[in-house]
């Protein structure tokens, strides 16, 4: 793989583009990868880092690691306790909303307190929306919507979950997702990509108290399909 896209570095944090597919570490439940972004990136920088927060496989954007041991405490410290601000992008199913609140409860499933439920909160903005040409079912027409997402809890899976709650389920997503679409988006489109974009992150950096924004563009194949469904170039 060529290396990782940096999108942000300072003696202390560096943030990469994560690729969509890419695993952050090793996972037993991932037994079919063999490069993962922290072996990457240790190569590509010649040193150790730290993931200090968790994107999904199939999503893509904003990682960021420490570069010791102690800003990787103090970093993993401020996600937990929501004094990181994340946004997403996202294309989902359907026209959304304008904006909504989604306050729903989430059950962990990540083999840690199995089955325990923890608040969730997710603020949902449509920017775009488009209707095209493409059948789906009985309906002529196939309904899209290009949101953003803004979660206030980091539980596991939280926006694919809420997405699917709220009956909007994110192009791409499996299992959380619609097969039926993301079978559409793959005869149609020869699109498997799961359309999740971690676009943003905004923190005060815990040594010097400047305010760090980090962002990664999107990647080729949302892009592709923001020029396919909305126009969008």
């Amino acid at each position: 793989m060529a290396d990782l896209p940096i999108v942000y570095q300072s003696p202390d944090l560096v943030a990469i583009n994560k690729p969509h597919g890419l695993l952050v570490h090793r996972s037993p439940i991932a037994s079919d990868a063999s490069e993962f972004a922290v072996q990457l990136l240790r190569d590509q920088l010649g040193q150790r880092v730290y993931p200090v927060h968790r994107l999904d496989r199939k999503t893509g954007g904003v990682l960021l690691f420490a570069l010791d041991e102690a800003m990787n405490s103090v970093m993993q410290q401020q996600f937990s306790d929501g004094n990181v601000a994340k946004t997403y992008l996202a294309i989902v199913r359907g026209y959304t909303e304008d904006e909504q609140e989604i306050d729903y409860p989430l059950r962990r499933d990540d083999g840690r307190g199995a089955g325990l439920l923890q608040e969730a909160f997710t603020h949902v903005k449509t920017l775009r929306r488009t209707e095209v040409p493409l059948p789906f079912g009985k309906h002529a027409t196939s309904r899209y919507s290009l949101v953003e997402l803004t979660p206030t809890t980091g539980r596991m899976h939280q926006l694919r979950k809420h997405m699917a709650h709220i009956l909007h389920p994110i192009i791409g997503d499996r299992p959380h997702g619609c097969n039926k679409q993301n079978k559409l988006f793959k005869d149609h489109f020869d699109m498997n990509t799961m359309l999740l974009h971690a676009q943003r992150i905004d923190f005060e950096h815990p040594i010097t108290s400047e305010k760090i924004t980090i962002t990664a563009p999107l990647q080729a194949e949302f892009e592709r399909m923001l020029t396919e469904l909305f126009g969008i170039n």
